[in-house]
């Protein structure tokens, strides 16, 4: 153990003395490594911790190691203190993160390099919602000293082609975490690159610590997030417009609400493609006089006060974070009617808030002239959105609204932020008629977040449906 911890340390040394540019990974020559002790899997340690009735394992005299080839690089800011590995170059099964107290971790441990990592003295345990390994701490874990690296974590000679993981967003699960992976057909979506301005990757004035961009996929259908440090180097570089395949780690936010995906450098987005898939619109024009049949109608007056909203087939869908439509009343400038339905993100400490609020299912088939109309009002809006969304084949599960057509009812007025937030506003009698489909719904799709210029709120009343 002696001889090759002190290898360690002079390949560690030699190399970093080699480093010539910021973004050149210096030609080092490494002689081959044969590992000693007992050789395990990244899928045992994963097991062992998933097993353990402790939130932390801890490795003491052992001789076991891992074998593992690097996916992640800190060359352009996005990763910090942190090495994650996987278990193999091409189709791997698991992957795990390393903390370790070293800068510039890109030039001694490239992306494609195959290491060994020594787990006597580590432990493992699992942080913002992955599984990592470092020098316990309590009941948690630190990083690896630098001076302790060279014995810990092996450098080979072998740097292996990476090949990622070709997978969709609704196969995304623990076993994908800490794997490099590509998803297809993917683009930012319309609101991050379509709007007035471009967002950046994470340099807009809202954004502190990471950006989060949405980010979605057309076929097969999804939605994910793309997290970008503000210390990276790319921080302020336009998002691209077009669509194409992007290339990142698998990885949960901070508070380990969702997934995201992280990425090396921007080289890891190929959107050259100018065609996207962004809904179309729904757009039948105004009725003058709603439909003599009443199909559905809720001012909410009978749900229960602070409470979600629920029951007389309403659907209320948290996608990311944790706010809920919910029942609100209140006098004053901004009453309530009553009891309305009420969303926002403020202090909610949500990267990002969307819920969605719909309608049962509206029967297209054996009713003509169907409408629909509706009140907003708000308590400043912000950049907050509120939008309306109609599909006609989503299948009425919760697991499949992501992957259903929506299409933008762009005849309905929704409140904007220019309005006065006291008022109500009527979103006009809104056709529904030139819709295909037997069956309907109407969604209600909140997105904000807990930042200042995103945290909104919206207020929803007297729905009505009609037809003929």
């Amino acid at each position: 153990m002696k001889t090759r911890s002190f290898l360690s340390f002079i390949l560690l040394f030699s190399t970093l003395s080699c480093v010539t540019n910021e973004f050149e990974v210096p030609d080092t020559s490494t002689t081959a490594v044969i590992p000693e002790g007992t050789e395990v899997s990244i899928t045992s340690v994963i097991n062992n911790l998933t097993q353990s009735t402790e939130p932390i394992i801890e490795y003491e005299d052992s001789d076991t190691y891992l074998t593992g080839y690097v996916i992640s690089s800190d060359v352009a800011g996005n990763f910090y203190h942190e090495l994650v590995i996987q278990d193999a170059a091409e189709n791997p099964q698991r992957g795990i993160t390393i903390q370790l107290n070293q800068n510039a971790i890109y030039t001694v441990f490239e992306p494609g390099r195959k290491v060994y990592v020594y787990l006597d003295e580590l432990a493992a345990t699992t942080e913002n919602g992955i599984v990592q390994l470092g020098i316990r701490d309590g009941n948690g874990i630190t990083e690896i000293p630098n001076s302790l690296i060279g014995k810990h974590v092996l450098r080979t000679p072998e740097v292996a082609t990476l090949v990622p993981l070709p997978i969709s967003i609704t196969d995304f699960s623990e076993a994908y975490e800490n794997l490099l992976i590509s998803l297809e057909n993917a683009q930012f979506n319309r609101d991050e690159v379509l709007d007035e301005s471009i967002k950046t990757f994470a340099g807009e004035v809202t954004d502190e610590f990471d950006g989060i961009r949405l980010l979605e996929t057309c076929d097969t259908k999804g939605r994910t997030l793309v997290s970008t440090s503000t210390f990276a180097k790319f921080k302020s570089v336009e998002l691209p417009m077009g669509s194409g395949n992007i290339q990142g780690i698998l990885s949960r936010d901070f508070y380990d609400d969702f997934y995201i995906i992280r990425i090396n450098t921007t080289a890891a987005i190929n959107f050259t493609n100018t065609q996207r898939c962004d809904p179309d619109e729904l757009k039948c024009g105004l009725a003058e006089v709603p439909g003599a049949t009443l199909l559905f109608e809720d001012d909410f007056s009978e749900q229960s006060r602070n409470n979600p909203i629920e029951g007389n087939g309403w659907t209320n869908f948290i996608e990311y974070g944790i706010q809920a439509w919910e029942a609100y009343t209140a006098s004053g400038n901004n009453a309530s009617q009553g009891v309305s339905a009420r969303i926002d993100s403020y202090q909610s400490g949500d990267a990002l808030s969307v819920c969605w609020l719909i309608t049962p299912a509206i029967d297209l088939a054996s009713k003509t002239n169907v409408k629909i109309r509706f009140e907003t009002s708000s308590s400043f809006a912000d950049g907050s959105d509120l939008e309306i969304l109609f599909s006609s084949d989503w299948d009425g599960d919760t697991a499949t609204i992501t992957q259903a057509t929506w299409l933008v009812l762009g005849d309905a007025f929704v409140i904007r932020n220019q309005d006065f937030f006291g008022d109500w506003y009527s979103s006009g009698i809104v056709n529904l008629s030139c819709a295909t489909g037997e069956t309907g719904y109407v969604a209600f799709k909140y997105t904000g977040s807990t930042q200042d210029d995103f945290d909104g709120t919206y207020q929803l009343d007297n729905i009505s449906i009609t037809a003929d």
